[in-house]
């Protein structure tokens, strides 16, 4: 994982060793806080990456024509924007804007 990195990268556990250019906290819940905003960026990746792979995998089988596949990829496409927005990862106009973009192309696959 990205913040077990971080945890070798500034020396959690030792923090009076510090390489040139590197800065790291010296309070507790600052620590703290680099690790959670580490693990918090490692889960926000792997969901807009979900997210986009999801659409790609969609606007395939819509530029294919294959109506099963389209129809499949965008219900998984529509529940991880759905994840994404939850999250605050896109806003929501841009998730509406998606969807209706993606459930359009959809429907007009014969």
């Amino acid at each position: 994982r990205f913040y077990l990195h971080f945890i070798e990268k500034f020396g959690i556990i030792n923090c009076s060793e510090k390489k040139e250019g590197e800065i790291m906290p010296n309070i507790k819940s600052a620590k703290k806080r680099v690790i959670t905003n580490a693990k918090k960026r490692d889960n926000n990746i792997l969901t807009r990456s979900s997210m986009k792979t999801a659409i790609k995998k969609s606007e395939r089988a819509i530029k294919a024509n294959d109506k099963e596949a389209a129809d499949s990829s965008l219900k998984v496409a529509l529940k991880r924007i759905d994840k994404a927005l939850s999250k605050g990862l896109i806003k929501k106009n841009a998730a509406a804007r998606q969807k209706s973009r993606l459930t359009k192309e959809t429907n007009n696959v014969k």
